[in-house]
């Protein structure tokens, strides 16, 4: 036990916050990046459900009162590969990322109670883009290059308890932290130094969750399991440093003379965020699971308006169908029976509008829809297994001046567990 135990805190110790770059989408230009879904693996593959918490003994992100149907402890990590098509109305480009995305840990508290804690991705931020401007003869007059890095982490801990039978609460708590850094170089014809602008911020904020599960037997062996989950409105501080100044990029580039350098502030404030669920099925066999979350929209303020003036943001929701089967999960004598077999769906309205031509007035909203299937494969002890989801989706749209997006996620999860607190039946 505390062998298994070091090695989760040395790991956790080394990932020092999820410094990588984990995305190249250029809709991770707006606010603070495009949201990271707390989510595992299992649930992923199954289009994001899980808030009615019906996966059987599997540590769940979706919601805290799930932590009481941990019957072992469960620790497991996460990485993911996101591969990349842009395409807009004249042209097509391809990308991919490769990155860690969660580690955490799950521990039953005698048979009522549990809790976990971890570490998770939570916004991410990584683009390049490109915009040339051209004269009547179609020569270029100007041409501007935009790059972003960074994004948000988030620490978390909950805890869940059964207040009567059938019916769980939880709380879960997180802090939110990270570091981004913007620039817009600009070059105008006949002029012989661009000018480049450098947002370097810092974000850190809290957040609360609070949920409940209730699960109903109506026959043998068959439950309906009914959850909610609310995330409280909170908000992030975005303090940063603006610099305005001259460069040279012929060749290597070589800053000149300074033309503006000032600190700002922003607030990124996410309003109540309410998740509902429904599930039915055999926990050891299969289940059918829909989710449905909403909330109103995020509200930005400061540096952070300032920085995105082709940005709205209006309500969001989204819609999640999915589902697993087991053939027969204490199978002697087929590996293949004891395979979790998982699908799913889901569509989505991230609440993101964009001004695309960047005149008038006219914002798109940007959609977001995807099919999922996965696997989990046992592994060595009967507690041990490794998660697999694929996904494929969509996002925005070719009109407007947008880009479409399209990608394809494989993501991967080691899952371990392990009796701590047993007692010892043979001395």
């Amino acid at each position: 036990m505390i062998k298994n135990l070091t090695v989760i805190i040395t790991l956790i110790i080394c990932v020092q916050g999820f410094a990588q770059k984990a995305d190249s989408s250029p809709y991770s230009a707006l606010g603070i990046g495009n949201e990271v879904h707390s989510k595992t693996v299992e649930e992923m593959s199954m289009g994001g459900v899980g808030t009615s918490g019906s996966i059987n003994n599997q540590l769940s992100f979706s919601n805290p009162a799930s932590y009481t149907s941990l019957k072992i402890t469960r620790y497991t990590l996460s990485a993911e590969n996101r591969a990349f098509r842009f395409k807009d109305e004249t042209s097509s480009d391809n990308s991919s990322n490769a990155y860690l995305s969660y580690l955490a840990m799950g521990i039953p508290l005698g048979d009522k109670a549990g809790f976990a804690f971890g570490l998770q991705l939570n916004s991410t931020i990584g683009y390049t883009i490109t915009e040339n401007t051209f004269d009547a003869n179609d020569e270029l007059v100007q041409a501007g290059l935009y790059e972003g890095d960074g994004g948000t982490s988030r620490v978390f801990l909950g805890f869940g308890y059964e207040v009567f039978k059938n019916f769980s609460l939880g709380l879960e708590g997180k802090y939110i932290f990270g570091k981004t850094e913007k620039t817009i170089i600009s070059q105008s014809r006949d002029v012989r130094l661009a000018t480049k602008y450098k947002l370097e911020g810092s974000i850190n904020g809290f957040g609360l969750k609070a949920g409940a599960i209730y699960k109903k037997e109506i026959k043998p062996s068959l439950f309906v399991n009914i959850g909610a989950s609310v995330e409280l409105e909170n908000e992030l501080d975005f303090n940063a440093n603006e610099y305005l100044y001259s460069v040279s990029i012929s060749g290597a580039e070589s800053p000149r003379d300074t033309i503006l350098s000032l600190d700002s502030k922003g607030i990124y404030k996410t309003p109540l965020k309410t998740n509902l669920g429904l599930s039915i099925g055999n926990p050891l066999k299969w289940s059918v699971m829909v989710d449905y979350s909403f909330r109103d929209a995020v509200d930005i303020s400061g540096n952070l308006a300032g920085y995105n003036p082709k940005l709205e943001y209006e309500k969001s929701s989204k819609l999640s169908i999915g589902g697993y089967f087991i053939p027969k999960y204490n199978s002697i004598s087929s590996y293949w029976d004891r395979i979790s077999y998982r699908a799913g769906v889901r569509f989505e309205n991230t609440g993101i509008k964009v001004n695309g031509s960047g005149t008038g007035s006219e914002f798109t909203s940007i959609t977001d829809y995807g099919i999922s299937f996965g696997l989990g494969l046992p592994v060595g002890k009967r507690y041990s297994k490794i998660d697999t989801s694929f996904e494929y989706g969509q996002m925005g749209t070719t009109s407007n001046g947008l880009t479409k997006e399209t990608y394809f996620n494989f993501r991967v999860a080691l899952a371990f567990g392990d009796k701590w607190f047993g007692r010892r039946q043979i001395n």
